[in-house]
């Protein structure tokens, strides 16, 4: 008569991961899916859309006018916040319009610089699509109060999964030779040996990726969990959504700069070539925030900022490779949790990351249904 196995530790282990991947499964299953979809989602866009490049011929209108002109066809109401100038000489200039100050990201208008031409861009089924996907990675298609603690507690569940998953890749004896499985497929072999080692091996080798992209993802799902990992990082998470606290004295006999001399000053203070975005003053802040983006940078995300006052004073200036590290991952949360950070290097590994996560709950539910039928027949 065989002695009945003692309860330890591994068994404990592997119990929470079967029965936490069973609850949360159908879940983790949507979330991964469409986060892999949702990786290159611009490049689908553009794909589908046209294409709004300009030719260029003689010699552009200026900032100035263009945001006048823009204003007129808008109508008074229309608040237009910023304008973005792409480096390449046959892109538009992408202005944001906002219909009312508590908007927050508003509308692009794409207007070509040499004409003051607007080029309104068609929208695509691959808008809507995308859109859905977004909507159903966040917040499952209902509504955001609901779907959002339901994503995030899956999300937490998931990255137990992880965790757990992790303990129960090494081997029981930790030889080399008993390694050596963990970090190959077996394909010469039976189907359910191949779904095993799909699971075991292809989850070990994205296991820290999908680890980061649910630490980075509960910023989203949770304030609370915001607030702490704030603490924990010594600086704000999120913490320039409400701008720049620069204080500004307003001079009535002073002459204010335009628009163009607020470029040529962020060009002094940031000499490199890239992407600039321009925040215009407004009633709340007498001054341009000006970002540029280098193009011979690390990273495609980061981004260097100049204040600068309506007189043409600098008033703040911000070198990313300058601010501590805390505070330079704290602002990359998003480019983190989305694969953006490295670019398309990057943005093919979080691919192939998520691609993975998809099909982990079908795998292990596989072996699961496997392990039930061998107890049946014994």
């Amino acid at each position: 008569m065989k002695k009945k196995k003692k309860y330890g530790f591994r068994k404990l282990i592997n119990d929470i991961h079967l029965w936490i991947g069973l609850i949360s499964g159908i879940i983790v299953f949507i979330v991964c899916l469409t986060g892999t979809i949702l990786t290159f989602e611009h490049e689908i866009k553009a794909l589908f859309s046209e294409s709004l490049e300009i030719t260029p011929s003689g010699k552009k209108i200026s900032l100035t006018e263009l945001k006048e002109n823009l204003s007129k066809e808008l109508g008074k109401e229309a608040i237009i916040s910023s304008v973005t100038l792409q480096e390449k000489s046959t892109a538009p200039y992408e202005f944001r319009v906002k219909q009312s100050p508590k908007e927050r990201r508003g509308t692009t208008y794409f207007v070509d610089p040499y004409t003051g031409a607007s080029l309104v861009p068609k929208k695509t089924s691959a808008d809507d699509f995308m859109f859905s996907m977004f909507k159903l990675h966040r917040w499952l298609l209902v509504d955001s109060k609901i779907g959002r603690p339901i994503v995030g507690i899956a999300t937490i569940l998931f990255l137990i999964l992880s965790i757990s998953g992790i303990v129960l890749w090494f081997p029981k004896k930790l030889k080399w030779k008993n390694f050596k499985a963990g970090f190959k497929i077996k394909t010469k072999a039976n189907w359910k040996r191949v779904n095993h080692d799909l699971h075991n091996t292809l989850g070990f080798y994205s296991c820290i990726l999908i680890l980061i992209m649910g630490l980075t993802g509960l910023c989203w799902s949770f304030e609370g969990y915001r607030n702490g990992l704030s603490v924990v990082m010594g600086t704000k998470v999120f913490g320039n959504r409400g701008g720049n606290q620069v204080n500004t004295v307003t001079h009535e006999n002073l002459p204010t700069i335009s628009y163009e001399k607020a470029m040529a000053i962020a060009d002094q203070s940031l000499p490199y070539q890239g992407k600039t975005a321009i925040n215009f003053p407004n009633t709340n802040n007498a001054y341009y925030s000006i970002r540029k983006y280098n193009e011979d940078n690390w990273s495609p995300v980061t981004s260097d900022q100049v204040l600068i006052d309506i007189y043409g004073n600098v008033l703040k200036k911000e070198l990313f490779a300058e601010k501590p590290l805390n505070v330079q991952i704290a602002s990359l949360i998003k480019p983190i949790h989305t694969g953006e950070i490295y670019g398309v290097f990057s943005k093919i590994l979080y691919f192939l990351a998520c691609l993975i996560g998809t099909s982990l709950p079908i795998t292990g539910t596989l072996i699961w249904l496997n392990k039930m039928k061998k107890k049946k027949r014994a």
